[in-house]
C-alpha cells in the first residue's frame, strides 16, 4: 500500500483542521457569512492558478457532476450542522456528526474495495472512535433538545460529500476543485443576496462585509480548506478509500490542539485521550499498511 495515501491523508486533517481552527477564530470578529464566502472564492481563485499551473487537463462532464454533487452534500451538511450547533446541545451534535463523516468513507472502502490488514482495521476503528471522542463537549444543562437529527443529517451530507469526491477521475484534483469552490462560493454569495427575505431573519439583510485588517486571514482559511480538499481527493486516488477517508476525518484533533497551543484553552481529559488514541490509530494503520 502506498505510504502517499497516509501522507495525503494526515496533510488533509492537517490542513481542515487548521482551517476550521482560522474559522471560528476570524468568525469571533466578522461576519461569518463572510467568512464563508470570501474563504470560498479564495479557495477557487488558488485551484484554478494551481490548475493552470500543472497543466491539469480539464475537467469532464462526469467530474463536473461529481463536483456539483459534492457542493450540495457539502452545503446541506454545513447547514444542518450550524442548526444544530446552535438549537441542540454541542455534545450531541458535534460528535454523532464526526463519527459518521469518518465511518461513511471506511465503510464504503472496505466494501468496495475490501477488507485492510487486521492491524489497519483497528487502526481505523480507534480513529473513528478519537474523533467521537475529542468533539465532545460539555452541555451547558439549559434544557436544549438534543439536536440528534441534525448532527445525524450534517455527518450524513459531509460524509456522502467524501464518497463523491473519491469518483472523481484520477489525475484530476484542482480543475474539479475550482468548480466546487466557485459553485459554493455563489451559493452562499445567494444564501447572502436572499437572506432579507428568509423567514426568521428579520428584514436586514445578513451580515457579509469582512474588515480589512481580517483580509489576509481569510484567504489563508480558504487556502487551507482548497489544500485539504485538494489532499484528500489525491489520497482517494493513491490507495484505500477507507484510510484516505478515516485520516482526513482527523480534523477536529488538529482544531484542539491548535485551540490549546495559540488560544491557550484548557484541554479536558477526554481530549487527551482522545488525541492519544487517535496518535495510536495513525501508527497502527501505517505500520499495518506497510
Amino acid at each position: 500500500m502506498p505510504l502517499s495515501v497516509i501522507v495525503l491523508g494526515l496533510l488533509s486533517a492537517f490542513a481542515w483542521g487548521l482551517g476550521d481552527f482560522g474559522g471560528g477564530f476570524v468568525g469571533r470578529r466578522a461576519p461569518v457569512a463572510g467568512v464563508l464566502l470570501f474563504g470560498q472564492l479564495a479557495g477557487g481563485v488558488l485551484s484554478a492558478v494551481v490548475t493552470i499551473w500543472l497543466r491539469e487537463p480539464m475537467p469532464g462532464p462526469a467530474d463536473v457532476a461529481w463536483a456539483l454533487a459534492s457542493c450540495l452534500g457539502g452545503a446541506a451538511g454545513i447547514a444542518c450542522l450550524y442548526i444544530g450547533l446552535s438549537r441542540g446541545r454541542m455534545g450531541v451534535v458535534a460528535p454523532v456528526t464526526g463519527v459518521l463523516v469518518a465511518a461513511i468513507p471506511a465503510v464504503a472502502g472496505i466494501v468496495l474495495q475490501g477488507v485492510p490488514p487486521a492491524a489497519v482495521v483497528v487502526g481505523i476503528a480507534l480513529a473513528i472512535s478519537s474523533v467521537v471522542v475529542v468533539s465532545r463537549v460539555g452541555d451547558a444543562g439549559d434544557g436544549r433538545p438534543s439536536g440528534l437529527r441534525w448532527g445525524v443529517a450534517a455527518g450524513l451530507g459531509l460524509g456522502v460529500v467524501t464518497l463523491t469526491l473519491s469518483r472523481i477521475t484520477p489525475g484530476l484534483v484542482f480543475g474539479p476543485l475550482t468548480v466546487m469552490r466557485f459553485v459554493e462560493a455563489t451559493l452562499f454569495g445567494l444564501v447572502v443576496l436572499g437572506s432579507a427575505r428568509l423567514p426568521g431573519l428579520g428584514a436586514r439583510r445578513m451580515a457579509w462585509r469582512i474588515p480589512r485588517r481580517l483580509w489576509l486571514a481569510v484567504i489563508a482559511i480558504g487556502a487551507c480548506d482548497m489544500l485539504g480538499t485538494a489532499a484528500y481527493i489525491a489520497a482517494t486516488q493513491a490507495g484505500p478509500l477507507a484510510i484516505a477517508g478515516v485520516l482526513s476525518a482527523l480534523y477536529p484533533v488538529t482544531t484542539v490542539v491548535l485551540a490549546v497551543a495559540i488560544l491557550r484553552e484548557r484541554l479536558a481529559s477526554w481530549h487527551l485521550v482522545g488525541v492519544g488514541m487517535a496518535a495510536t490509530a495513525i501508527v497502527l494503520i501505517t505500520t499495518g499498511a506497510g
